[in-house]
């Protein structure tokens, strides 16, 4: 019986330290700071997890909002995301040391809906080192807040100036900085006050007047910092233009 007894607090201890590797092999990179609703994330190991204010967010997670929700993400190099309703966005890659530049990279992928994205440190010292691929094309950011909607047959309710849903492919507009917008067509550079526009995968990105432009806009409960600061998303009186 002591020999069992042994062997069964071995086996105990052999699998709470595993437990504690995989603990400590997740590489947390970011918080969730403000969300008006249901934000699931899908973890690398295939596990789902219902998120709220405070929860980690980690390198390999998939974030899913439902309908009526918003959420914002702070990382760890100070870089935020807000998601609007109905939107996808892997953490495909998210690694940042203060006293190493070099090792710098950050790769997101927007599945589904849209965004509005603030650079962190990452981004403010080493460019290339931030990517986000949007099935049309991949974003390249040049310290910059800008805003990005997919549509798919899914921007249904999203009002634009022709009163019309907007176009199918992805929307994109740049409140401060550049981003620079390529895939196998093109490429083309997004300045501050611009709106661009991707087709397909197989389209050039194009700029477009401003009159036709689609602007990513959230409430301000979630856009606005506590204190005074710009917040994310922010846009004068039309910061509800998206629903």
């Amino acid at each position: 019986m002591r020999t069992m007894a042994l062997g069964l607090t071995g086996l105990l201890l052999a699998l709470g330290g595993a437990a504690f590797n995989v603990a400590q092999a997740a590489n947390v990179v970011g918080q969730v700071t403000h969300l008006s609703g249901t934000l699931i994330a899908k973890r690398a190991d295939g596990t789902t997890k219902l998120l709220s204010v405070k929860s980690e967010v980690q390198e390999g997670d998939t974030l899913s909002t439902e309908q009526e929700t918003y959420a914002r993400i702070k990382f760890t190099d100070s870089g935020e995301v807000v998601l609007r309703p109905g939107s996808q966005l892997k953490i495909a890659a998210y690694s940042f040391n203060q006293a190493k530049p070099e090792a710098d990279n950050v790769f997101l992928s927007m599945i589904k809906g849209g965004m509005r994205a603030v650079t962190g440190l990452v981004g403010k010292r080493n460019h290339d080192a931030v990517n986000i691929n949007a099935q049309t094309a991949t974003i390249g950011i040049r310290g910059t807040h800008f805003g990005a909607l997919l549509c798919q047959g899914d921007c249904a309710g999203i009002p634009t100036v022709s009163g019309k849903p907007p176009e199918n492919g992805l929307h994109l507009d740049v409140t401060d900085g550049a981003i620079v917008v390529k895939n196998s067509a093109g490429q083309q550079v997004i300045n501050a006050g611009q709106f661009g526009f991707v087709q397909s995968a197989n389209a050039p990105p194009v700029i477009v007047p401003a009159q036709q432009g689609v602007p990513v806009t959230m409430p301000s409960s979630i856009a606005q910092n506590s204190s005074s600061g710009r917040g994310v998303g922010k846009s004068g009186s039309n910061e509800c233009a998206v629903q």
